[in-house]
């Protein structure tokens, strides 16, 4: 299946069309968060089931006004951005995020091949270029290498003291014992080793793991639940107790 309409994928840490995706890049990318911004609704659902399916959490603008306000009130891993949107261009959102100072990576995919496209979107800050048409599995590779260069230098190992994650295997092991974890387990694990020695909040940790609808939440209880068995599950193994609860104001992964 190929994609015919101009989008911009831009990646940044606070990361997870039906053609499949390699394995590989599916379990590394299956916590990142993402926000769709298109205002064909025909082609913003079908990227929507596809990030769903390879279980992406995903959030949704059809404007860039609607964009512009999500960006400011949360991070992101990824946003779809659509360059020719009704009510502005996708290419001023880049620019605004770069004058924000959010680390966002960037994959523009465009129908416009031209080298003069190709330079300026670069020098927006752009990471790479795909033109259209293109397979999913090759864009879902290129967004999987930006990633991986973003949060990992490029390597699919996370090594931190006796624990490591392998991003690409989507494990973990505490010495050479294997730790199993539950999908949201591993997914909150991840975002606290990309975020070592920063306290999270509890809105911050469901908002990124659960998506914007969790936002304002009353109560977080679920989330001391998943970090109380990933603690005692990482302790049983033989871990250090690596993930602090700071009073007040939420959680901090030390190692």
């Amino acid at each position: 299946m190929l994609l015919q309409k101009s989008v911009i994928i831009l990646i940044s840490l606070h990361l997870n069309p039906y053609s499949p995706r390699p394995a590989a890049a599916k379990r590394q990318l299956n916590c990142m968060k993402l926000l769709i911004v298109e205002d064909e609704k025909t082609l913003s659902d079908s990227i929507l089931g596809y990030l769903k399916q390879e279980n992406f959490i995903c959030d949704v603008a059809d404007s860039y006004a609607s964009a512009l306000e999500k960006t400011d009130l949360f991070d992101y891993d990824c946003i779809l951005l659509d360059i020719n949107l009704q009510d502005g261009n996708g290419l001023n959102l880049l620019k605004e995020l770069k004058a924000s100072h959010k680390s966002d990576g960037v994959l523009i995919i465009s129908a416009r091949n031209s080298l003069e496209d190709k330079v300026a979107g670069l020098k927006l800050g752009a990471d790479d270029y795909l033109p259209k048409p293109f397979h999913l599995s090759e864009l879902g590779a290129r967004v999987a290498a930006i990633i991986r260069r973003r949060h990992s230098s490029g390597n699919n190992l996370i090594r931190l003291e006796e624990l490591l994650i392998d991003i690409q295997a989507r494990s973990v092991t505490v010495g050479h014992k294997p730790v199993d974890l539950t999908r949201k387990e591993y997914q909150l694990l991840l975002y606290f080793a990309y975020n070592k020695g920063r306290v999270l909040s509890k809105n911050a940790i469901a908002e990124h793991l659960w998506g914007e609808e969790m936002g304002g939440a009353a109560n977080y209880d679920f989330i001391y639940t998943h970090i109380k068995n990933l603690r005692r599950k990482l302790i049983e193994a033989g871990c250090r107790d690596c993930i602090q609860s700071v009073y007040g104001m939420g959680y901090k992964f030390s190692l």
